[in-house]
């Protein structure tokens, strides 16, 4: 207790008392009534939407490689100006009683990259398949440690490039999230969402070769992307980080 009391004094006092909801708050064990099953129902619905232009913004990525790493900004930017429920952009806002949406947010954005995959599957004109396969063969060479080590970089550019174009309408406010897409493209920094359209989109058979070590890697990637996302809150004051 002595340890835990240190480390929370050393972040600011809202951030600390961030920690100790965590771990004393029964959130995870409320039951699903009325209106809280509409509210997950409407996050349901907005994280497909997301997954699915993030996941068209992959598809351009993989079609055009240096081009394609700064089409991908459409995504990003249309997630944010229709205010839809991305992963990497909702980990690092949550609040405590919000946490268990955070899983309804991820498997919604898969679902919609899997529906975008499935046009990926039919697609041999681009080669789409061959530069996802491409993808998941790096990330699988990398192996578990090394994608959720790097996995931080996204989430800390993620947030920063969320955390700016929340300010307003501004093109100032924008500009991080020009700079933050193609840097961590080009630095090879795994995006959880990113990531889940380019395994769906691969062949079946490499899917079936990585087996479930595929999944630890997952794992890691979003744990991760969530890692570097949540920096901030606890290094700023968290009136400069809201």
């Amino acid at each position: 207790m002595q340890i835990l009391a240190c480390f929370t004094r050393s972040l600011s006092r809202k951030n600390a008392q961030f920690v100790l909801d965590i771990l004393s708050n029964d959130v995870f064990f409320v039951p699903l009534q009325g209106n809280m099953m509409k509210n997950y129902l409407n996050i349901f619905r907005t994280a497909i939407f997301a997954g699915v232009l993030i996941a068209v913004a992959g598809y351009g990525f993989l079609a055009g490689k240096a081009v394609g790493m700064f089409l991908f900004i459409l995504g990003l930017a249309a997630v944010v100006s229709y205010k839809l429920k991305l992963y990497t952009g909702t980990v690092g806002f949550v609040k405590v009683k919000e946490i268990p949406s955070l899983v309804v947010v991820l498997v919604g954005n898969i679902v919609g990259c899997w529906l975008v995959s499935l046009i990926a599957k039919v697609d041999t004109a681009v080669g789409v398949q061959a530069a996802a396969e491409g993808v998941l063969r790096s990330r699988m060479e990398l192996g578990w440690w090394a994608c959720g080590v790097k996995a931080i970089g996204c989430g800390i550019l993620m947030s920063t490039a969320v955390q700016f174009a929340r300010k307003g309408k501004e093109f100032g406010n924008w500009v991080p999230l020009l700079f933050a897409v193609p840097l961590f493209i080009h630095c090879g920094f795994p995006h959880c969402v990113a990531d889940a359209f380019y395994f769906l989109a691969c062949p079946g058979n490499a899917l079936a070769e990585c087996g479930w070590e595929l999944l630890g890697v997952y794992v890691s990637i979003v744990i991760g992307n969530s890692v570097g996302c949540n920096i901030y809150r606890c290094i700023l004051p968290s009136e400069n980080y809201e």
